[in-house]
C-alpha cells in the first residue's frame, strides 16, 4: 500500500502528510467556495444553493446557513432535507455521511480530522481521519461536537453543548460531556 497518494492515504484513514500539494489545492478551493457561499446575500437562495452543490459536488440541495466552513467538502454526502443553522464547521478529511432529515442547531462541529499524540509527529504534518456516520432524522443540538470516527444512530437527538466521543445508538436522547445516553425515545 505505499504506492497510494496521500489523498488516498487519508481517506482510507492512515496516516497522511497534509501538506501534500494536491490536498492543499483541494482545501484552497474549498476556503473560496465557503468564502463565496459565506458572502451571498441573505436572499441570494438560488446562488447559495448553488456553491453548496458545487463544494460538496453532489445534486442534493440542503439548507446550511452561513458562516459554513470545511476543509475539502467533497466528503460530505448530505441526505434529504438537511439543515445547518450557523457557524457550522465540518472537518471533512474523511467521509462524513449525514442521513435523511437532520439538523443541526448553531455552532455543531464535525471533526473527522485528528492527530497524532506524539509531538515530533504532530509537527510534522502527519494527520489522521476517520469517517462519521449521522443516521437518518437525527437532531444535533447547538454547540455540539462530534468527534472523528463516530456513528450516531437513525431517530437520535443529541443535546446542545454535547461531545459526542463514542457511537450513540439509535432511538435516544444523548447529552453531556462526554455525551452518554439519557433515555430511549
Amino acid at each position: 500500500m505505499t504506492n497510494l497518494t496521500e489523498k488516498e492515504k487519508m481517506l482510507a484513514g492512515m496516516p497522511y502528510n497534509s501538506l501534500d500539494k494536491e490536498l492543499c489545492e483541494d482545501r484552497l478551493r474549498a476556503k473560496k467556495l465557503c468564502k463565496k457561499f459565506n458572502d451571498l446575500e441573505p436572499d441570494k437562495f438560488e446562488e447559495r444553493e448553488a456553491v453548496l452543490k458545487e463544494l460538496f459536488q453532489t445534486e442534493q440541495s440542503c439548507y446550511i446557513e452561513p458562516n459554513f466552513f470545511c476543509d475539502y467538502g467533497y466528503n460530505i454526502e448530505i441526505g434529504k432535507n438537511f439543515y445547518a443553522n450557523h457557524n457550522c464547521v465540518i472537518l471533512d478529511v474523511n467521509k462524513v455521511k449525514i442521513g435523511n432529515n437532520v439538523m443541526f442547531g448553531p455552532n455543531v462541529q464535525v471533526y473527522t480530522a485528528t492527530h497524532p499524540l506524539d509531538a515530533q509527529e504532530r509537527i510534522s504534518g502527519i494527520e489522521m481521519g476517520y469517517a462519521i456516520e449521522i443516521g437518518d432524522n437525527v437532531w444535533i443540538g447547538g454547540g455540539s461536537i462530534i468527534c472523528p470516527g463516530v456513528k450516531i444512530g437513525a431517530n437520535t437527538t443529541i443535546a446542545a453543548g454535547s461531545v459526542v466521543t463514542k457511537d450513540i445508538p439509535s432511538n435516544v436522547l444523548a447529552a453531556g460531556n462526554p455525551c452518554r445516553v439519557i433515555r430511549e425515545l
